[in-house]
């Protein structure tokens, strides 16, 4: 993720925060915190403004995303940090779509960003796998395919009801999610450390790709992405390019991991192979992700949602999050503020101090306390 000019004009960088609903509101204040102490060592200047968009301003005065909101964001934040959405006091959960989808496509989030890291040995389902072979990023597109709501119903709620999803695919969408990713692969290189930036590109050292689809069955929509891979690649004979059908490739991501590097697929198979992924390396629990437009205002978020069962029980994972804003300092430009802040959930989870879904019993609160004594004694 390359680094950005600061969208606002100033001398700080303007983070907009969004905590959403759930345990959104708990874990992204842990976030903002972590993200200070990160930074503090180096001074960078920074802005966290905060914005109650979520059920209860929805509840309360029928708005959730506000007019104006969109280009707010557009023209005077950098970046914006996200919680979650979902509320059961919304049942449709409207705002929740207005909101993140509204923000996706509105600011043309092309880029959905799902690193998979196993962070720890203890936390794969899968047998004798090291850290070596679960590191892997999975480009998602984000603002086409069968998410755009183009489609609709005949003969709704009877026995004749007819329902029809259309899967939309551009040239120009296809085009610049695989391209991405070929830059991605030739720019960055895998390190004990991770899957980290690279200032040149070393011969033999750039990442695996794989692209992935269905055009064996979706004949038209994913012959469009056959087309185009097979264009995109010939650019770039330095990557080890192949193409997987996406069920092959659920299949060989569970088999053998450490084959892979960097996917890209479209939005519905990205969206379900990451969640797969993520459970391979722990699950949901420690899974970032980036909506990212490369030089213009990006959303980080954690992929888990607001968890309504256990918000306000105070044994909320803060590590998604944490995750998240690590990518967010990356996607600024500040790499070794982003990785101090990843170590220090990698010491975390080494030591043992997680909430109860990872195994753990330390409460919220425990779990923050810790990582922020760890950046302030760790040096960058």
């Amino acid at each position: 993720m390359p680094n950005i000019p600061l969208r606002s004009g100033g001398p700080k960088a303007r983070i907009a925060v969004i905590p959403g609903d759930g345990i959104g509101k708990e874990v992204t204040p842990v976030a903002v915190q972590l993200i200070k102490a990160a930074i503090a060592k180096r001074s960078r200047p920074i802005e966290f403004v905060d914005f109650d968009w979520g059920a209860d301003k929805y509840l309360r005065e029928k708005i959730s995303l506000p007019e104006g909101a969109v280009e707010m964001l557009r023209d005077e934040f950098d970046a914006i940090l996200f919680g979650a959405l979902g509320d059961p006091r919304v049942p449709t959960n409207q705002h929740a779509a207005d909101i993140l989808l509204g923000l996706r496509f509105k600011l043309d989030l092309y880029v959905n960003a799902r690193p998979t890291e196993l962070l720890h040995e203890r936390f794969t389902p899968l047998k004798n796998r090291t850290r070596d072979d679960l590191n892997l990023m999975v480009f998602r597109e984000n603002t086409e395919g069968l998410y755009v709501g183009v489609g609709g119903f005949f003969k709704k709620g009877t026995t004749d009801e007819i329902a029809v999803q259309e899967d939309v695919n551009s040239h120009k969408g296809v085009d610049r999610i695989i391209r991405h990713a070929f830059n991605y692969a030739r720019t960055h290189t895998r390190t004990p450390e991770g899957i980290l930036p690279s200032s040149t590109a070393i011969p033999g050292a750039t990442l695996r790709l794989c692209m992935s689809d269905k055009s064996n069955a979706m004949t038209f929509a994913h012959d469009l992405w056959q087309r185009v891979f097979k264009s995109v690649r010939a650019e770039y004979p330095d990557i080890d390019s192949r193409h997987l059908y996406i069920d092959t490739l659920a299949m060989e991501l569970i088999r053998d991991p450490s084959q892979f590097d960097v996917i890209v697929t479209n939005n519905l198979f990205g969206d379900i192979i990451s969640d797969l992924a993520a459970q391979l390396a722990g699950g949901l629990g420690l899974a970032p992700s980036g909506n990212i437009h490369p030089g213009h205002t990006s959303l980080f978020e954690p992929v888990h949602g607001s968890a309504p069962n256990i918000a306000g029980k105070g044994i909320a994972n803060p590590f998604g999050s944490v995750l998240a804003s690590s990518m967010l300092l990356e996607f600024l430009g500040w790499q070794q503020e982003s990785a101090h802040l990843k170590q220090s959930v990698k010491s975390a989870l080494e030591a043992n101090i997680t909430t109860p879904d990872l195994g753990g019993s330390k409460p919220t609160h425990e779990v923050s306390t810790w990582l922020l004594n760890h950046l302030s004694k760790t040096p960058l």
